[in-house]
């Protein structure tokens, strides 16, 4: 079932979120809004890709995790028409859900170690590289997910995938959306080597213009807008943006079946005749 069609059936439109009390979802027993939710997505199939999954990957990020100044649909670049020139690495992130207290629907976000090399103390999604023993692209996010912060892929229930994006090293990275199936039984555990914290933040804030800012960037030729989200929890202010930013402005779209209250701005990049590095 493609976008267009899943738009015509409600899933989370403000008159629903109060339909029930949040209380079931902590004793392990999802609400009605969420059984709608994983019925509904479970029908949204991302563009299809020219390639073959199978083929060997030629092109690799020196980094093993996803924070990228930038991140762009897969379907923008054009890249899936040169199949022959571009077999990318292939890697997934865990957009993981839940029902706040509020009710409203809430994705789960790491802050990078400040330990790490490269992109110290920048915000993320759970995620990584794909292994050789990784059944598909659920089973790759939600390893990388219990390596990270703890979350037993258990309580987890995979619902869809959405369109690849690249990252500025052109690695091909799968966002997962899954839906934690008992917040109580889930107690965060940061890898310190990895993660210095765990939050959440409300999924609908991507789409909607407010403590949001953008600048114009350019890249391989093509201007762009990049996206910055100012959050606050518990007295820590998170600054989200880049390719994480990118890929929950997707995911909040296809959710709430509504396009962002802003300008995205994705370039319509040409594939470059030779790509090395």
């Amino acid at each position: 079932m493609s976008f267009s069609i899943l738009k015509r059936l409600p899933l989370f439109s403000p008159p629903f979120v109060n339909v029930m009390a949040s209380s079931s979802f902590y004793c392990g027993v999802q609400s009605k809004r969420f059984l709608v939710l994983a019925q509904q997505l479970r029908h949204y199939k991302p563009p299809p890709c020219s390639w073959d999954d199978n083929e060997e990957r030629i092109i690799e990020e020196a980094a093993g995790k996803f924070v990228s100044q930038v991140g762009f649909q897969e379907s923008v670049t054009r890249v899936a028409q040169n199949p022959e020139k571009f077999r990318p690495k292939r890697a997934s992130v865990l957009i993981c859900l839940f029902e706040g207290d509020a009710g409203d629907l809430r994705v789960i976000l790491t802050k990078r170690s400040s330990r790490l090399s490269t992109h110290s103390g920048e915000v993320s999604l759970p995620g990584g590289k794909a292994d050789e023993g990784d059944k598909d692209d659920g089973d790759t996010a939600t390893r990388e997910a219990k390596e990270e912060i703890g979350l037993d892929p258990s309580l987890v229930n995979v619902i869809t995938v959405l369109e690849p994006f690249l990252s500025k090293h052109l690695l091909r990275v799968v966002p997962v959306i899954g839906v934690l199936n008992d917040r109580k039984a889930f107690k965060p555990t940061p890898n310190p080597a990895e993660v210095d914290a765990v939050f959440d933040a409300p999924l609908e804030m991507f789409i909607k213009d407010e403590n949001r800012s953008a600048e114009e960037r350019e890249w391989m030729g093509e201007k762009y807008l990049l996206h910055f989200f100012d959050y606050e929890i518990e007295n820590k202010r998170y600054l989200i943006w880049g390719l994480t930013a990118g890929i929950l402005i997707r995911a909040a779209s296809v959710v709430y079946q509504r396009p962002p209250a802003f300008l995205e701005q994705s370039p319509k990049f040409k594939f470059p005749g030779l790509v090395d590095k």
